[in-house]
């Protein structure tokens, strides 16, 4: 059975896609960025930027019936690679233990140019 599940965001509708979908036991979170609800980029480096997505992941997996625990992959997206250690600490504070298999690339841009870095991820839920 499929699960949509959306934050709500202007973004999801504009381009139809949901923030995480939940199938079985998987459950893929769309690239996020650090986008607050009233379509405002949060956060001036990349660490501020990667702990306010890790947030909203987090709140996304919640709604799928989910946690960070159960997070298998991350996908980071920098628009400077300069930003790699930024970005690894903050990846490191969230997955200390959890370890996840993770990529970490530049992009030449994201939609906005105030925009540092986006991440996605996936989970499996393991009983």
């Amino acid at each position: 059975m499929r699960q949509n599940y959306s934050s709500g965001t202007v973004w999801e509708n504009t381009l139809g896609y949901s923030r995480c979908v939940r199938v079985g036991n998987f459950i893929k979170v769309s690239g996020t960025t650090a986008v607050n609800e009233k379509g405002e980029i949060t956060g001036d480096t990349v660490y501020e930027q990667c702990h306010i997505i890790f947030k909203k992941i987090e709140h996304a997996l919640t709604m799928a019936g989910s946690s960070m625990d159960h997070v298998v992959s991350s996908r980071i997206y920098l628009t400077d690679i300069n930003g790699w250690q930024e970005a690894g600490k903050a990846h490191a504070e969230v997955f200390n233990d959890v370890r996840p298999a993770a990529t970490m690339v530049a992009v030449s841009a994201l939609i906005d140019p105030r925009m540092l870095v986006e991440i996605e991820v996936e989970a499996f839920i393991h009983y």
